[in-house]
Order: structure tokens, then C-alpha cells, then sequence
């Protein structure tokens, strides 16, 4: 008799154990879809107000559609980021990253979004920082925007405070808020997928409750951890440790201001296999213009039979396709081309995410859709070999204005700087007519920045700034 009731109560804990995943799993449904739909409404909606032509700027409409396809895009990722951690087949970069600069473009990207809710944002660099250190950079700028996306979204008044200090190649980030704060019992649970804690303010808030859970993961990750302390009605403290050594070697080139133009050597052969139309033209337009020769198919046969004619130098090959799959075609190439021809699967098949590289993979590297176009460069580089060379074209004699232009229009020109790495096209505007109005100089100037905003090319608009001489 005791047996059985063990059993029975082992099969009551089991029936409570799937119900409460079946209640989270449906509760974790219904928030990825009220995710994706506020941000498919608004590409609906916007697209559809570009069709009246007139009824709204273009470039607000691309702004406001790029920022939510942004969203469907981090939240997709999002899903696929804990599976790649947790399977182990996340790959880290080593990037050379100027870290005040870095830190910058943190700051003023949330400065605006704080103040426009009434926040006070501060930050604080504390004694020494360097100027460059090693570390994933898009990884770090991931973990330090969930941290402070979620300072702001749980403060409804007071301040947010992002504090930074540097000491034996450590790095400790603080970020404190004076928002809602957390419960005892919620402080592990919060860094659990899907999780946001059980208060009523918190469970108010929007969003699926993956932002804690890839930010403690990545900090591991990187050889580091996330700490919290908080209080309810009290506000709540997060720190995050990491090793950020500082590199040996300096960049040859700020990547933040110069961007690829071309390479060294001679032309290389890209041959792209897609089926989708638009992404071949993404990939011709971005390609060409640097010196590759781009050969295209639409299909996995028309490949394989192009392969053979234009003898490409890589290959950047779309997973689902009509007929062939693209680990097939891939098989096909690597079984007639060897290893001496790089083959980089582009798709938007995340789940079947292989990293590639190894002995028994016929593929070399893997890029997920929607295209990072400067992740993209970056594996064709690398497999390639190729040395980037980098710098925007340089200005007509002349076309920065007709000599150099008083003091007074340097806080002008930080202001367009800052504004410029924001996108805030609007401020951008509105400071150029103040910069016309109080310095008649920079008539000439003004002019050409306009035109630069109106293209909506905001890095010539920097380059502009850079190339001016103030007394």
C-alpha cells in the first residue's frame, strides 16, 4: 500500500509538473504574438500610407518601418539565441572595441527614450577608462541595452543611472533604477526564460521575459556574471562583471567612421544561389559597388551548372529553395570543388543553424536572415582572406564650403554628430536651421547637409562635419 502511494503521488507531481509547463507554454504564445503583431501593424499600416502618396514622409515611414522589422528581428532571434547558447553553438567575435566611444553610442541611444518619459539619465564614468578593449561587441552592446531597456520600462518616475569603472582589466557596469523594484523571491526567477516576476506592475509591463535570461547567459559567456540587488517601491541595482582586457595592438582603421570601400588584390567572383529576387539584389547592390564580380542563380541546379562557368572564389547559398535544398547543393559543390571553395549558407532557417567550419560540414559559415550587411563583409573577409580597405569618398575642393567657419559652430556640429549616430533626422533638421540662422557662414555647409539628410546618407553627413575647419 505504500508503494502505491508513492506512485499515485509521484503521478500527481508529474500531472502538476506538465500542466504548469502547458500554462506557461500558453501564456509564453500568447506574449510572441502580441510581440509580433504591434510591430507587424505598424509595417502594415505605414506601408500602406506610402501608397497615398502624400499622406506621410518617406523617411518617416522608413524609419518607422525599420525599427519594427528591428523588433521582429531581435525577437526571432531572441527565441534563437538561449538555443544556441544552451546547444553550445554560439560563436563569440574578438573585436577591438573603442569602449568610451562604445559607451557613447549606449548612452545616447536610450538619453532620448529616458527623457521622453520623464526620466533624469545619468552617467558616470568612474576614474580611468581605456580607450580600446577586446571583447564581442555585439554581445556586450546586447547585454548593456537589456539592462537598461529594462531599467527604463520598470521606472515610471525618478532617474536611471548607468555607472562604469575599470580596474585590472575588469569592467563593472552598474545600472540602478528607481523604479518599481523586485521581490525576494523574484530576484533568480526573473533570469529565467519567460519569466518577469509575479508582481502585478511587472506582469503590466510588455514583453516576453527573454531579455534577463540572454543577458546572464552571455555574461557567462564572456567570462563574467550579472549580480542584483533591489527592493520593492525601492529601485533596483544591477552589475554586471566582465574581463575586458586591453588589446596590444591598435586598429589600423575606426570602423565606427570608415566604412569598406573595396580590397586589396584582385577581383573576386561571388556566385549567390537564392530564389528570393530582392535578396540577390541586396546582395548585388552591396557586392559590386566594392569590386566583387556577382553571379546570380535562382535555384540549386542553375547553381551547380553556374558553379562550373564562372568559377567563383565563394559561394553564398540560400538553405530552402525549389528542387535541390541547399545542403544538397552544397554537398554537390564541395564533393566537385573541395574545400578551396568557401561556401557560406545565408538563410533564414535559424533552426538549422550549423556553424560549420569542421571535417564533416560541407559548409564553411552560416548567416541568418535577415542580413547583418557588415556581418556579412565581415565572413566574406574572413574566408576570403581579403584585406578591407576603408574610407568614404573623398570631398570635391570646395564642397565643404568656401573656407573655415567660426568657433561658434562647433557646438552646432557636436550636437549634428550626436544626432547623426541616433538617426534623429527631425533634431538633425531642426539644428541645421539654427546653425543657418545664428552662423550666416555656414550658408554653404548647411546646404550640403541638407542635401545629405534629404538622401537620408547621415555617415557623408559626418564625413561633411569632419572635413570643416572652424577658426
Amino acid at each position: 500500500m505504500e508503494t502505491r502511494g508513492e506512485t499515485e503521488a509521484e503521478l500527481r507531481r508529474a500531472r502538476d509538473a506538465a500542466e504548469a509547463a502547458n500554462a506557461a507554454k500558453t501564456r509564453y504564445l500568447v506574449a510572441v504574438s502580441h510581440e509580433i503583431r504591434s510591430p507587424l501593424n505598424a509595417i502594415y499600416g505605414y506601408a500602406q500610407l506610402l501608397e497615398r502618396e502624400g499622406a506621410i514622409s518617406p523617411v518617416e515611414a522608413g524609419q518607422v518601418i525599420r525599427r519594427s522589422a528591428e523588433h521582429l528581428t531581435n525577437l526571432a532571434e531572441g527565441l534563437l539565441e538561449i538555443a544556441r547558447i544552451e546547444s553550445g553553438v554560439l560563436k563569440l567575435r574578438s573585436d577591438i572595441v573603442p569602449l568610451p566611444l562604445f559607451l557613447d553610442h549606449v548612452v545616447d541611444m536610450f538619453q532620448m527614450q529616458a527623457e521622453a518619459k520623464g526620466l533624469t539619465f545619468n552617467y558616470v564614468a568612474k576614474g580611468r577608462l581605456p580607450r580600446l578593449v577586446r571583447t564581442d561587441e555585439k554581445r556586450l552592446r546586447q547585454i548593456l541595452i537589456n539592462l537598461l531597456s529594462n531599467a527604463i520600462k520598470y521606472t515610471q518616475a525618478g532617474s536611471v543611472t548607468l555607472s562604469v569603472s575599470y580596474r585590472s582589466q575588469v569592467a563593472d557596469f552598474e545600472v540602478t533604477d528607481t523604479g518599481i523594484g523586485i521581490e525576494a523571491e523574484d530576484v533568480e526567477r526573473i533570469f529565467e526564460p519567460f519569466e518577469r516576476g509575479n508582481s502585478p506592475d511587472a506582469k503590466a509591463q510588455p514583453g516576453i521575459g527573454m531579455g534577463l535570461a540572454i543577458t546572464r547567459l552571455l555574461a557567462r559567456i564572456l567570462g563574467g556574471e550579472v549580480f542584483v540587488r533591489s527592493a520593492p517601491g525601492e529601485g533596483s541595482n544591477f552589475q554586471l562583471r566582465l574581463f575586458l582586457p586591453e588589446p596590444n595592438v591598435a586598429p589600423a582603421s575606426d570602423p565606427e567612421v570608415s566604412p569598406v570601400t573595396g580590397y586589396a588584390g584582385s577581383s573576386k567572383t561571388v556566385l549567390v544561389i537564392d530564389d528570393n529576387l530582392s535578396q540577390t539584389s541586396v546582395m548585388i547592390s552591396l557586392l559590386r559597388p566594392l569590386g566583387f564580380e556577382v553571379f546570380t542563380a535562382a535555384h540549386g541546379a542553375e547553381g551547380l551548372a553556374l558553379a562550373d562557368l564562372c568559377e567563383p572564389d565563394i559561394v553564398l547559398l540560400d538553405i530552402q529553395m525549389p528542387g535541390l535544398t541547399g545542403w544538397e547543393v552544397a554537398d554537390r559543390l564541395r564533393a566537385k570543388h573541395g574545400t578551396a571553395l568557401p561556401i557560406v549558407m545565408v538563410s533564414a532557417n535559424a533552426h538549422d543553424y550549423r556553424a560549420g567550419g569542421d571535417e564533416g560540414s560541407s559548409h564553411d559559415a552560416f548567416v541568418t536572415k535577415p542580413v547583418d550587411l557588415e556581418a556579412l563583409l565581415d565572413v566574406i573577409g574572413r574566408q576570403l582572406g581579403l584585406e578591407w580597405q576603408y574610407g568614404l569618398k573623398e570631398l570635391a575642393p570646395g564642397e565643404a564650403g568656401t573656407g573655415p567657419l567660426p568657433g561658434s559652430a562647433g557646438p552646432f556640429f557636436d550636437k549634428l554628430r550626436l544626432l547623426a549616430k541616433t538617426g534623429h533626422v527631425r533634431e538633425i533638421e531642426t539644428t541645421l536651421a539654427q546653425l543657418a540662422a545664428d552662423v550666416p557662414e555656414s550658408a554653404p555647409v548647411v546646404a550640403l547637409l541638407r542635401e545629405h539628410v534629404r538622401n537620408f546618407d547621415l555617415r557623408s553627413l559626418v564625413k561633411v562635419l569632419d572635413h570643416v575647419d572652424l577658426r
